[in-house]
Order: structure tokens, then sequence, then C-alpha cells
């Protein structure tokens, strides 16, 4: 086989959740957003519904769907983005719970789909998503009336325990919300782990489940094994990739492995990732190409027909660093030719 292959441990994203819904206060939720930050959501909803997620949050009204049809009609499944203009029928059918950003969007709810669920998302000073405070204070009443089933807002900073934003929203969130007889949340992966003041009534992480930082707990979900697809001999000063980007400086053995940025694996990674064969870390040499990266295996002194790029030895954040991004990118970006195996 030619193409790489990526294999998902489900059992480590249920442990990663139970882990996390043992810290929390209240119900513990999943976002499986950007179709479960790639790793596919039918198949991740279905192992974190029977580990006993309840309630399932997505970007879009056409993620909800395709999760609804995954899971059929237990879970709640919230949608972010709220009640976007044309997505009404995806709604009602896929019976999807819109979380409202705005007063048209509440008046959009209300009007075309009267007495269906409900939530509000606040904006406590991310500046993103959400209604602000003074746009609240006007809506709010009305919005009660209606009965929405949460209220929700999300941290900027909440990957920095320490910064003085995470206080500032917290208190925010607590002057919008205290005293309302709704549930609430303002915790993802990152507000779980600074503590129950952040709890509230239902915390909904994301990253730290599919293995990703700031969880540093958590186990790894992913691992992509590359197979070799040729090894050659490379003398020294000769080049290997486009520009001439490598020099041997030494009799030195190259394997062109089966991957590249067509398969979410983006140039920058070429800034210091390794692979792995053997417990041995090879490096990554020249330049990410569209279907082919180049490694140095002179080390190995064995024959090998694949290397490991993510796994145990190098995880999504630390491939992530060499590239100057975050876990979140390496996740989602994963392509669609690798074969998949899912483990459970």
């Amino acid at each position: 086989m030619s193409t790489a292959n990526l294999t998902i441990d489900l059992n480590a994203l249920a442990d990663n959740w139970a882990k996390l819904n043992a810290m929390s206060e209240g119900e513990t939720a999943a976002v499986v957003k950007a179709n479960g930050y790639g790793l596919g959501a039918p198949s991740v909803g279905r192992v974190l519904a029977k580990a006993g997620v309840r309630t399932f949050f997505v970007a879009v009204a056409e993620e909800g769907a395709a999760l609804r049809a995954a899971l059929g009609p237990a879970p709640t499944i919230n949608v972010f983005s709220g009640h976007m203009h044309g997505d009404t029928s995806i709604i009602r059918d896929a019976a999807l719970v819109p979380m409202i950003n705005s007063v048209d969007q509440m008046l959009r709810h209300v009007e075309a789909l009267p007495g269906a669920a409900f939530g509000l998302q606040l904006d406590s000073g991310m500046n993103r998503l959400g209604m602000e405070p003074a746009e609240w204070s006007a809506l709010r009443d009305i919005a009660l009336a209606q009965n929405p089933t949460l209220i929700m807002s999300h941290l900027a900073c909440a990957d920095e325990p320490d910064h003085p934003m995470n206080a500032q929203q917290l208190r925010s969130f607590i002057e919008m919300t205290d005293g309302l007889d709704v549930p609430r949340s303002l915790a993802a992966t990152g507000g779980i782990l600074m503590g129950e003041d952040y709890h509230f009534d239902m915390t909904r992480p994301g990253v730290g489940l599919y293995g990703g930082m700031p969880f540093g707990a958590a186990k790894p979900v992913v691992s992509l094994d590359v197979p070799i697809i040729q090894s050659r001999d490379v003398a020294v000063g000769e080049t290997v990739g486009y520009a001439n980007a490598w020099i041997a400086k030494r009799p030195s053995v190259v394997a062109t492995i089966s991957a590249g940025y067509a398969d979410g694996l983006i140039r920058a990674i070429g800034n210091g990732a390794t692979l792995v064969a053997n417990a041995k870390s090879l490096p990554i040499i020249g330049r990410v190409s569209m279907d082919l990266i180049t490694v140095d295996i002179t080390d190995l002194g064995a024959n090998v027909t694949s290397l490991r790029l993510l796994g145990s030895d190098q995880s999504v954040d630390e491939l992530a660093a060499y590239a100057g991004t975050i876990g979140y990118e390496i996740l989602t970006s994963l392509g669609n030719r690798y074969s998949r195996t899912y483990v459970e």
C-alpha cells in the first residue's frame, strides 16, 4: 500500500473524555466540530455517546445534521454558529439546538421555529461570537421568556491559566448571568483545567479529547505511519529536494515517503520534525512537497517499510511546534488520502 495509515485510538478518546468528566462539575459535553477534529465525527460521536456523552457541540448546522444521522435522536446537538439564514429546515429536521448569537438570530429562530429549543451565546470579552453586554441587556427578558436550554460563553486565553483575561471573562459572564434559572457553560478543555470556578453547569471539552494540549494527561489518540516508496544512497555534496534545500555532509541514506502537504503535512514541519523507526529519531530533510517527504535514515541501520510521524514519540502539538502552529491545525488538516484504522 502506498498511502499512509492513520490509526485513531477510540479507546484513548473515550478515556480522555472520562478523565475530563471526572474533573468537571456538572455535565461534561463533547465538541466534535470540523468532522470530529478531522478524525471522523460519526465514529468519534458514537464512541463518546457510548462513554456517556449526552450533549454534543458542532460548528455549523450541516455538521449537526450529519452527526444526528450517525447518533440517532437521543443526544442534544448544539450549533455554535446559531440559526443562520438558510438553516431553518436543517435545524428543524435534525432537531438541532442553535446557540443564538444576535438579536437577528433570535428573531429568525422564534419566527421560523416557534417553540423550538435554542441556547444563547454571550460575548464575555473575546469579541468573536455572542451578544455583547449591551445587546444582551436589551434582549434578555425577551430571550428568557422563550426558555433557552443553555447560556454559554467562550474563554480567549484558557491555554494560559494565569492570564488576567480569564478572570476578567469569568467576572463578565457571572455579571451577565448571575441569578438566572438557566444552565450555564463557560469552560472548554483549558477552562476545565483551571478549576471549578469556571465549570458552571456544563463543560465542553474539545481538543483535549483528541490528545491535544493543554490537557497534558491526555492519551495520544492518533498515530500516523507513512510508507517508504524508495531509498537511495546520497554522496557527500549531493543535494535533496526542491531548490537544493539539503546538502549531504556525510555519505547518507535518504528515504522518500508517501505523504506531503496535500495530506495536511504542511511545509513548515520540515523545520525540525522527525519520524521514528526502531526507536530511532530520523530527521525530515529538504522541503516537504505535495505528495512526498524525504527523511535521513542513515542512522537507522535496518530495513523498514514505513516510518512513524505521529504517535507517542511525537504528539500533534510537538509536530505543530516545528511548523509554528498549533495542534488543532495539524489534527483538522489530516488528509483524505490516508487509510484510516479505528481501534476500539
